[in-house]
Order: C-alpha cells, then sequence, then structure tokens
C-alpha cells in the first residue's frame, strides 16, 4: 500500500513539532511566518483508484478531525470517481494553534504570558528573554514571583554588598539561588545593560561573595609562634594577606592530603588544595617576596594551573612535575577525563615539552599521574632538598 504521499493528522502533528522545536522561542518574540500552510498531499485520480482503501481511510481521518487549525477543503471532478471533496492543506493561524495540536497549549499559554509580563517590566529582555522558554514555561507560580521579585530588588539595590542570607526577598535564599545563579546574572546584567555578559554573579547583582578561604600549614616553628603556635590556618584570603611571618619559600601543593603529609621544613610554609583557584594568591602581597615552588598532578590540568599561577608570580618554579617523575611511576598512571586542550604560554623549558607530549599522547591517551600516587619517600626527597 503505497501511502507515503498522503498526510494524516499523526503526519501533520510530526511535522509540527519539528518546527515547534525549532521556532517557538523566535515565535514567542513574535516572529514566524503566519499563517503556517502544510500541504496534504492530494492524491490524483491515478493514485486514488490504485490505492483506494488507503485513501479512502485518509479522507474518513480527515472527515473525522477535530483539531486546532483549519482544513481546506478542495473539489476535485475527475472523469472516473466524479466529483469529490478532498483535503487539501491544513492553515494554523498562530503559535497557539500550533501547540494546541501538540498538546503543548497550557505552557505555551504560561510562556507567552509571562514574556509579556517580563518584557513590559523591563523592556531591555525582548531580545534575550525567550532563549528561556522552559523557565517560563515550568516554572512554579511560586519560583516565577521569586524570580520577578529577585531582579526588581536587585535593580533597587545594584551594590548592596549584602551576602544572599541578608537579602529581603520573600523566598530568597542561599539555596534557591544555588541553581539559579547563571539565570539572574544573564537577565540582570541584560537589565543593567552590562556590556560584558560573561561577568560572574557577584560581579553583576552586587551581592557580596562568600569568603575565600585559603588553608596554610607553616612548617617552621619561628613562623608558628607569629600567631601563638598555630600550624594550620584556614582564613579568608584577605586575611591572611595582612599575616606576617619570617619564611623563606613557599610550596603550593594542589591535592589536601600532600599538603598534611608536609612535615617540618626551616623557613618553609605549605598552601593546599586549592586547584583552579590560584587568583586568591595574587591577594596576598607578601608572598611575591619569596620563592615559591608548585606541584600540581602531572597532567595537563596540572600544567594549566602552574600556568594560571605565573600570571600572579612569574618567578614560580615546578617540582616533581617532569619527565624523569612520570616515567619512574610508571606503574601509577592512570586517565584524565577531559584533557585541556590550550596554548599555555608562561611554561617554559622542559614544562613545555611534557605538557606537549602529554597532549600528542606520547605515552598513551589521555594520561596522567597524580601527585598522591607518586611515593612519598620519593617525593619528599625531592621536596626537603629545596631548603639545602
Amino acid at each position: 500500500m503505497a501511502k507515503s504521499f498522503l498526510v494524516d493528522p499523526e503526519d501533520v502533528r510530526q511535522r509540527l513539532s519539528t518546527r515547534y522545536r525549532t521556532g517557538h522561542r523566535r515565535w514567542l518574540e513574535g516572529g514566524g511566518d503566519w499563517p503556517l500552510s502544510l500541504p496534504l498531499g492530494t492524491p490524483s485520480e491515478r493514485e486514488a483508484l490504485e490505492h483506494k482503501v488507503a485513501v479512502q481511510a485518509w479522507l474518513a481521518q480527515w472527515q473525522a478531525w477535530r483539531g486546532a487549525g483549519e482544513v481546506v477543503w478542495a473539489e476535485r471532478r475527475w472523469p472516473a470517481l466524479g466529483t469529490q471533496s478532498v483535503p487539501e492543506r491544513v492553515i494554523l493561524r498562530d503559535a497557539t494553534q500550533v501547540a494546541t495540536w501538540l498538546g503543548q497549549l497550557e505552557r505555551w499559554q504560561r510562556a507567552e504570558q509571562r514574556y509579556v509580563a517580563m518584557t513590559e517590566r523591563w523592556p531591555l529582555l525582548v531580545e534575550s528573554l525567550a532563549k528561556h522558554f522552559d523557565v517560563l514555561a515550568d516554572y512554579s507560580e511560586d519560583d516565577f514571583r521569586r524570580l520577578s521579585a529577585m531582579l526588581e530588588w536587585l535593580e533597587l539595590h545594584p551594590d548592596s554588598g549584602l551576602y544572599i542570607r541578608q537579602l529581603s526577598v520573600v523566598g530568597v535564599d542561599t539555596k534557591w539561588l544555588a541553581g539559579r545563579r547563571a539565570l539572574v546574572t544573564e537577565l540582570f546584567s541584560v537589565i543593567q545593560t552590562v556590556v560584558d555578559r560573561a561577568v560572574e554573579f557577584y560581579a553583576v547583582t552586587g551581592i557580596r561573595r562568600e569568603p575565600s578561604l585559603m588553608r596554610l600549614r607553616l612548617l617552621d616553628p619561628d613562623a608558628r609562634r607569629v600567631i601563638g603556635g598555630l600550624g594550620d590556618i584556614t582564613a579568608p584570603a584577605e586575611e591572611i594577606a595582612q599575616l606576617s611571618f619570617p619564611l623563606r619559600r613557599i610550596f603550593i601543593v594542589e591535592n589536601l592530603q600532600t599538603g598534611l603529609a608536609f612535615t617540618e621544613l626551616p623557613g618553609s610554609a605549605v598552601f593546599m588544595g586549592l586547584g583552579y583557584a590560584v587568583e586568591l594568591f595574587g591577594l596576598i602581597p607578601w608572598l611575591r617576596q619569596l620563592p615559591c615552588f608548585y606541584w600540581g598532578d602531572l597532567d595537563t590540568h596540572g600544567f594549566a594551573i602552574l600556568n594560571r599561577l605565573r600570571c600572579y608570580f612569574p618567578e614560580a618554579r615546578s617540582i616533581l612535575m617532569d619527565e624523569t617523575t612520570l616515567l619512574d611511576h610508571r606503574d601509577m598512571w592512570g586517565h584524565e577525563e577531559k584533557p585541556v586542550d590550550a596554548e599555555l604560554p608562561l611554561l617554559i623549558g622542559e614544562e613545555r615539552g611534557l605538557y606537549n607530549d602529554l597532549c600528542r599522547h606520547r605515552w598513551g591517551s589521555r594520561l596522567r599521574l597524580e601527585q598522591e600516587r607518586i611515593s612519598w619517600a620519593y617525593a619528599w626527597k625531592r621536596l626537603s632538598a629545596v631548603v639545602i
């Protein structure tokens, strides 16, 4: 049975589904070519004769159809079959009729109403709000009210300097904002006509950032005496910047357990567990006067962090991030899930060569050696040799 030339209601639904998926955001902004006309594959007399059963079933479907839009019927005068009334096309006047056909009417109307309400309140959102169709369509009434109230409050208090806990917006707390920071940041940056849309939540909203904590271990008894014998300090970077210690060098290690394993080293301290957040070191002026040794994982991310660290400490030296260390621990190798693939211009000498070798998979695909897998006796011999 050759039914492919006939377009039945299910075929129309599938075609409308594709158009809705690709066009509904544009339609929300008032775009689209309306009315939308879809031909129904009206058969010729020869096709009607050859596929009589299929054509009769097709006619019956459209005769019984009671959906959205309008079916346009045409009269055909055929020599053998006589005058016949056949469905020629379906015409849909607007996006509401498409949504009705697809069972999306409630979501569409809710999104449309909210889009209108928000763009009337903030006209600058006209060109960017529609891409958040799912937010407009699926947020509960409470969540949508909170979102609008949050934007209104920020508009009145663009530089509040308050913590989230201090905001006087009903229903908005740290937990509610946790999954919505990107949305609030984007919408408010448009409302405030912020040119750089890549800026992050705190910079855009003026809300006070939670303190960025750093963990520091003092490995020298004279340094510990400065603060009453404390040797393991966790404090905001700004507060650590106010301290002063009799130190001759610092170590920075990526792994917390590695930092905890350090024992006494004269004139030394170790920062640990910051990962990519090395910009915090730029907040501590007294560190710039000291030799800095960085030990990260032997993988592309470890070298990427080292490259970033050198933006703040150009003279920072790497340690245990060399080919010898890598090859000496061949049985400890693992694999990176998502390696870095970028130019790292601040790497030098052997670092650059080893990074390139890892990127080119010289010893295997996505190779890595985590610093915690390096023998501690092996590592400590190299680390302690720095103070000699």
